[in-house]
This record gives structure tokens, C-alpha cells and sequence, in this order.
């Protein structure tokens, strides 16, 4: 049997992200193993039969000496498991699991961009994205190594500093799709307030700060009339992460509300009006894609992954990056107006039927995983 192995960094970003994918996989008959942290979900990954290894490591740790053990994990991780083809998720596991598959000539490597992450920020650009680059340079130019960009940014970044040789196989999948049938359309809610959506963790780079300024701008005309909920966990384990005492010290259970991480999102999005997520940079923003499906109004940023999401005017408003005041009027002008919030609703389910149904990615990496097998088997041979 075809055996697939899939690190990622925690349990819950596979399941969020990738599951669905892996079901799809094993259904085709291949043996699927997931590595990852174990966050206490795990028991929704090994109950579809699919084998779970806990795979604790730091995702955003710089310490040389802790970063050459977390290497020497991915290696003896792989060593004992013996994969045909290995899937990487998350930039750590991409890079640091790339080298230990280089060392044990593993013969098929797909390596996921899902947005370049945290050191790829402009404002955050140095010695550790210098060593970063170098150990890309060193895992990634070899035979049957290939990798999945969700826009065409990201690749053309990395492009130019040559961690790529022609040998690789570059492939574009926007995102981890959506199941169109259980998020299907909803009718807009008819409450007393406009209830403003912001589905994401709580990461400063997602525009945290900027939402939280709209919200004092607009509080003093709105105060009555809008609600802003907050829906994700405050990881203060990210570096760029938003300390809980933060939100609640923002929040008053009326105007702002934080409820949390969620696991039943469809219902959330249903009972929101509009979707706003001011983010710095993505690669292909999930809670946009899963938001058009819904069929509802979207604020975003014009940064990489955010602006895929929304064509302007027409399902959306794009504002200027970390512009409180741009963020502030475009919410407004959709509070303002429940006709344009229907006609861009409906604008956002087509856009999703269009571009991010979840059948049309799992066909896609279904493809890729045999591809890469059958090139290893042909060179091997």
C-alpha cells in the first residue's frame, strides 16, 4: 500500500485545513499517517481510521540548538516511518522536514505554501529569513521534490531568491477550498444590530490593532447598531500573538464581543451580516473562501492571499493595509446599505462555486501524490 505522511504543526490547523484531503486520500487506498502536536483533537483525525503520531516542536522558536533537535526529530520521524511520499504543511515542517527527506532520499516531497509567514513580513526581514532561504536552497533543488503556492506572490518572492531549480514542479491550488454543500448559502440575518464578523486567530498581522481603531471610529455613530464579534482563540504561544487580557479589556459584550475559538463556523458566519479580515498577509485565507460561501459581504486588505478573495465593488471592499480609517468607511458604507450587503453576498457565493470548491483541491492533490509515487517508483527502478 502507497504510504502518505503528512506533518503539519498542530492538530487543529490539519483538521481546519487539510483533513478533509487526507479522508479523500485513504479512500483511494493509500495508508495516510498524520504528524503533528497534539492540542487534544487528535481523536477527530484516528477516528476516520487515519494513524496520528504526536509531533510536539516550537513554531516560532530561533534557538540554533533547539532548531537543529527540531531537524533531528523530522529525521528520525521519517527514518522510522519509511513514507513513499511526504506532504508538508506550514513553513518549519517544509523546510526543516525537506532536509531530513533530502537525507533519507525520500523519493517524494510536496511542500504546501500556505503564505510565507512571519519572518516574510517586510517589517521583520533579517538574519533568521537569510538562514531560512539558505536551508531552502539546500532541500529543495533535487528530483521529485514539488510544491503547491496557493497565489502567485508567494511563488514569485521565493522565485527570486532562487530556492527553486528547474527540476521542481510548481503547482497553484487558492487555498484548502470549502465544501459547498454543508457551507451553502444563508439568508442575512434581520436583527436590530449589523453584526460584523472577524473569524481568525487573534495574531497581531492579522489587524487586530486596525480592527480595534475602526471600531473606536466608528463606535460613536454605531455604538447601538452594530455588533463586532470576534471569533478565534488568542495564540500567545505565535509570536505574533494577541494576549487574552487584550481582547477582554477590548470587548464590552455588546459592541465588541470575543467568543472564542468555534468549531461549528457555519453557524457563525450564518449569524453574521458581513466578514471583515484586515490582514497584513495570507496565503489563501480559509475564512474568506469558507465567508463567499456562505454568501456574505467581505472588508479586506489589498495584501497578498486577501485580495484574491474579493474582486472590488463587486463582492467586496479591499482597504490600503493597516489603514484604521479606510477599514472604518468601507464597514460603514455596508452598515449602511442591506441591499448592497444581499447583492454582494450573492456575488460571493458565485465567486466561490467558481474558484474554491473543496472537490476541485482534493482531485488536485489526489493527482500530485500519485505523481509524485510513480515518479519515485520510475526512478528507483
Amino acid at each position: 500500500m502507497k504510504k502518505l505522511l503528512i506533518t503539519a504543526n498542530v492538530d487543529w490547523f490539519f483538521i481546519s485545513h487539510r483533513l478533509c484531503i487526507a479522508e479523500a486520500v485513504q479512500k483511494a487506498g493509500w495508508e495516510v499517517i498524520v504528524a503533528a502536536e497534539d492540542t487534544g483533537r487528535s481523536n477527530e483525525i484516528t477516528q476516520l481510521g487515519i494513524q496520528f503520531v504526536n509531533f510536539p516542536f516550537s513554531r516560532s522558536g530561533t534557538n540554533p540548538l533547539k532548531e537543529i533537535q527540531t531537524v533531528k526529530k523530522f529525521y528520525n520521524l521519517y527514518k522510522t516511518l519509511q513514507p513513499d511520499v511526504v506532504h508538508h504543511i506550514t513553513l518549519k515542517p517544509v523546510i526543516y522536514g525537506s532536509l531530513a527527506a533530502k537525507k533519507l532520499k525520500i523519493g517524494g516531497v510536496l511542500n504546501a505554501i500556505s503564505g510565507l509567514g512571519y519572518v516574510f513580513t517586510d517589517a521583520r526581514k533579517g538574519p533568521v529569513q537569510k538562514i531560512m532561504v539558505k536551508l531552502m536552497k539546500k532541500s529543495f533543488k533535487r528530483p521529485n521534490v514539488s510544491f503547491i503556492f496557493q497565489n502567485q506572490d508567494d511563488y514569485q518572492e521565493l522565485k527570486a531568491l532562487s530556492v527553486f531549480s528547474d527540476i521542481n514542479k510548481i503547482h497553484f491550488i487558492k487555498g484548502s477550498g470549502v465544501n459547498l454543500t454543508e457551507f451553502k448559502q444563508s439568508p442575512l440575518p434581520n436583527g436590530e444590530r449589523v453584526k460584523v464578523l472577524f473569524p481568525t486567530r487573534m495574531l497581531w498581522d492579522k489587524g487586530v490593532a486596525e480592527l480595534r481603531e475602526a471600531t473606536n471610529l466608528l463606535k460613536k455613530e454605531f455604538h447601538d447598531k452594530i455588533t463586532f464579534i470576534l471569533a478565534g482563540l488568542a495564540d500567545e504561544e505565535n509570536k505574533a500573538g494577541v494576549s487574552a487580557d487584550y481582547l477582554r479589556d477590548w470587548e464590552d459584550g455588546d459592541y465588541v464581543k470575543w467568543i472564542g475559538y468555534q468549531t461549528q463556523m457555519v453557524s457563525v458566519y450564518s449569524d453574521s451580516d458581513m466578514v471583515v479580515l484586515p490582514s497584513y498577509r495570507e496565503g489563501m485565507p480559509k475564512t474568506l473562501i469558507e465567508a463567499c460561501a456562505i454568501g456574505r459581504p467581505i472588508v479586506t486588505t489589498t495584501a497578498i492571499g486577501c485580495r484574491e478573495c474579493v474582486d472590488e465593488g463587486v463582492n467586496g471592499f479591499k482597504v490600503p493595509v493597516k489603514s484604521s480609517e479606510a477599514l472604518a468607511n468601507a464597514i460603514q458604507k455596508l452598515v449602511m446599505d442591506s441591499a448592497l450587503r444581499q447583492q454582494m453576498g450573492t456575488a460571493s457565493r458565485k465567486k466561490a462555486e467558481a474558484e474554491f470548491d473543496q472537490k476541485q483541491v482534493i482531485a488536485k492533490h489526489l493527482s500530485i501524490y500519485n505523481a509524485l509515487f510513480n515518479e519515485k517508483n520510475s526512478n528507483n527502478g
